[in-house]
């Protein structure tokens, strides 16, 4: 919950997923996504996988991902344009890490 009220002050539209199917299913319902804020581990397909799904789909998405203990694990199943935050960190630096993001790259024109 702390996530996504740092997310809304931040003023990010938030849709929000309590275990990886629920994500994949949200992200598979979105028109458009422009940034991912996920944990690696969690019940269900793993944050790896949530990002690589959403990737598919929208290819120029931020994302960032938060964990206790897999930041070793980011440079080989991390996607690009990506970040990691290890826990416990503080509001503000998930906010500038996702805006960073979205500004390194445009979104992409629809198809």
């Amino acid at each position: 919950m702390a996530l996504v009220d740092a997310l809304q002050e931040g003023g990010y539209t938030v849709i929000e997923a309590d275990n990886g199917d629920a994500a994949i299913a949200e992200i598979g319902q979105a028109e458009m996504l422009r940034g991912l804020v996920t944990d690696i581990r969690m019940p269900g397909p793993s944050g790896w996988d949530i990002a690589h799904t959403a990737r598919e789909k929208f290819p120029s998405l931020a994302v960032v991902y938060v964990t206790g203990d897999s930041v070793e694990q980011w440079a080989s199943k991390g996607v690009p344009l990506s970040c990691v935050l290890q826990k416990p960190f503080a509001q503000a630096e998930l906010i500038a890490a996702l805006s960073n993001l979205l500004v390194a790259v445009p979104p992409s024109a629809p198809d």
